[in-house]
């Protein structure tokens, strides 16, 4: 570690620093677009973190062990990009093994934003390794370093400190402090004492609109103090000298994450545009790049150069330090415990351990009714001290979403005890979402929960959950209007079609317990998808298996549950709660003679992706009177049910009543839907 003696600029660290800054001036000029201004001002602070400080091997980006370092601010994405060059980061492949070539090359910093580029506009988790989670909304990269940090206190209790004690960082700015959740995140760490998490905001007073005091006022030091963290203050971003104080200040602390504070000017060396809105977010100009370029002493003509050394100096500092921790880490993993290598090497391929599935109930039909988020807690319970790196945690409803673990051993996670798997976020959805992407990111296994209506406060995070392939469970109940009497703030109408229209995300609906048990066999198996799990708050009955089809057509996403003597001339579609009453409309009108189908239809998303004879075998072209049945809106239903058929669902938002009053009031009722039936058949 360097001290504050030898951390006084060379002429090679000077070298380095405006490499990086030219790369990027360079690469978002060819582009024409793109955001110079914070790379020019924040390239020695990330360089000082970077060349004296990061655990990170650039020939094994994923070494389990490495720092975190996260741009939050991913509008200055050049910045991180140029450094995964200069330190001649490796790529990876979906196997987590190295290719053989560079994360970022000099032809991608010189395609940078176009189609194809590793260099693209905002860092990109699953496109450019050594990015380590996609950021670009602001917020949302420090948000998800508390996940990351959580999870390196979790890895260090149950590995030990020997083999997890990873620090993460970010740099931010004032963007991400003035998004909301900031604020839950700042709560949470600070709360948790993560000494492992460092943000360093970049106090330039610049925004988009212009100064930062047309809408922005905030004494961040005091916020942040208040919140329980340590905060320290570097009053020029070119010092590297109190950049490397600060650093150390963060090192030595305990029981508080740091922010360190760092005065920068926006678009540092342009002698026209320097601390001006303008060099946010627009390329300098030629004439500009190089008087610039001349203010830096470098050649003003010269494109996108590396000069003599700087290679070599990076591969000096981070890339000798991060080869001998990583090379001292798998000799300490190879001497230990066998039992932890094990576990380590399957979270890192995100692979399950043997028998993991061993426990899951089944549940008979006698039994009586049972809410759906009942039959998941069951579930939960029976593989989570299976699978010892699951975690579940919940937004300040981990009793009424039924998502706690309550095994004997599972205990919280707190300041005082690291090993606990149950997570308290406190009412923060967002935070909650956010920081499981952070565990996810960490190899993890992370579930979280809320009332579904409360998805839109997360949304953002599960966007990016699904945007970054990770396999987070979002556990939702209480899941329609069959709520009841907390009315229309409280029932979700149109969160269903919201949360399918987001690609990637596999959205499960059970009708029963036996398709939940079902659900968690798919998801718990999905490397790179997460899953939106949707469950009742309500008692729906145990579907009698011997009578109908088997819960494990769940894993195809839909499938025939009640079939006709014959040809059908009519099918039911239903989901959730809806389909034991689709089973009792079935059962009516087969009274009558109809020749009904009852189809369940959990996940959207796996049905679609089903091969088309599958899918004709379930819902037949040839029959075109059916009837969807959701407690939802009717967006989407109609590419099922196709022009001539029928949607039982919501148009309206919903009423405080009794859930059997509600359900009638909008005609969610077997008479209802049997009656339906009839006026189509007509």
């Amino acid at each position: 570690m360097a001290t504050i003696a030898q951390s006084k600029a060379t002429d090679l660290d000077t070298l380095c620093i405006n490499t990086i800054r030219t790369l990027s001036i360079d690469a978002i000029q060819k582009a024409n677009s793109g955001h110079p201004g914070t790379p020019m001002a924040m390239a020695p602070v990330a360089y000082t973190l970077w060349q004296r400080f990061l655990r990170f091997d650039p020939a094994d980006p994923v070494w389990p062990n490495r720092d975190r370092f996260v741009l939050s601010a991913g509008h200055a994405s050049m910045l991180l990009y140029s450094l995964l060059h200069l330190t001649k980061t490796q790529a990876v492949d979906p196997d987590y093994e190295t290719l053989g070539e560079p994360s970022v090359s000099l032809d991608d910093i010189e395609s940078f934003r176009q189609l194809d580029s590793k260099a693209a506009g905002h860092p990109e988790y699953h496109l450019t390794s050594g990015v380590e989670t996609t950021t670009g909304p602001l917020g949302q990269g420090i948000a998800t370093t508390v996940g990351m940090a959580i999870g390196g206190k979790w890895l260090g209790a149950h590995f030990g400190p020997e083999l997890f004690d990873f620090d993460v960082y970010a740099i931010c700015g004032d963007g991400d402090l003035m998004e909301g959740v900031s604020g839950e995140a700042g709560s949470i760490a600070g709360h948790q004492r993560l000494d492992n998490l460092c943000w360093i905001y970049d106090n330039n007073h610049i925004s988009i609109d212009g100064r930062t005091s047309l809408a922005y006022s905030d004494d961040v030091a005091a916020r942040f103090v208040g919140y329980g963290w340590n905060v320290t203050r570097v009053g020029d971003a070119n010092d590297l000298d109190l950049l490397t104080r600060a650093f150390e200040v963060f090192k030595k602390e305990e029981g508080r994450p740091t922010l360190i504070i760092v005065d920068s000017h926006i678009g540092y060396g342009s002698p026209h545009k320097q601390d001006t809105a303008e060099v946010h977010g627009e390329p300098l100009g030629p004439d500009e790049v190089r008087e610039t370029k001349r203010a830096y002493g470098w050649p003003e003509d010269a494109e996108f150069l590396i000069p003599d050394g700087v290679y070599e100096h990076f591969a000096d500092g981070v890339g000798a330090r991060g080869a001998r921790l990583r090379s001292e880490w798998k000799q300490r993993v190879a001497e230990g415990d066998p039992v932890l290598s094990t576990q380590i090497d399957q979270m890192q391929r995100r692979e399950l351990p043997e028998g993991w599935d061993a426990e899951i109930p089944s549940f008979d039909a006698d039994s009586g009714p049972i809410a759906t988020r009942k039959a998941s807690h069951e579930v939960l319970n029976a593989i989570a001290p299976r699978v010892p790196w699951l975690l579940s945690g919940s937004a300040d409803l981990t009793g009424s979403t039924a998502s706690g673990l309550t095994f004997d051993g599972a205990g919280n996670f707190t300041p005082e005890d690291r090993s606990g798997r149950v997570l308290h976020y406190g009412i923060r959805e967002h935070e909650s979402a956010a920081i499981s992407n952070g565990l996810a990111l960490s190899k993890l296994r992370p579930v979280w929960s809320t009332y579904l209506i409360f998805s839109d406060y997360a949304r953002p995070a599960i966007r990016l959950s699904a945007l970054m392939e990770l396999p987070v469970i979002h556990w939702f109940s209480h899941d329609s209007i069959g709520l009841g009497e907390d009315g229309p703030t409280h029932q979700p109408v149109e969160q269903l079609a919201s949360l399918r229209a987001m690609p990637g995300l596999n959205l499960i609906r059970p009708c029963d317990a036996n398709e939940v048990a079902e659900a968690w066999r798919v998801i718990m198996q999905q490397k790179h998808q997460p899953t939106a799990l949707v469950l009742t708050r309500q008692n729906v009955p145990v579907i009698d298996r011997s009578r109908y089809a088997s819960a494990g057509g769940l894993q195809r996403g839909g499938y025939v549950l009640a079939d006709s003597d014959g040809d059908p001339e009519l099918i039911l579609i239903a989901t959730g709660s809806e389909v034991s009453l689709a089973i009792d409309a079935y059962e009516e009108l087969r009274g009558d003679g109809v020749r009904a189908r009852v189809v369940s239809l959990p996940s959207w998303y796996m049905f679609d992706r089903q091969p088309p004879e599958y899918r004709e075998s379930v819902l037949p072209e040839a029959i075109a009177s059916r009837i969807a049945v959701e407690q939802g809106s009717t967006l989407g239903w109609d590419r099922y049910v196709g022009p001539r058929g029928r949607i039982v669902g919501m148009r309206t938002f919903g009423a405080s009543a009794p859930l059997k009053e509600v359900q009638r009031k909008f005609g969610f009722t077997p008479k209802r839907v049997a009656e339906t039936a009839r006026e189509l058949l007509k």
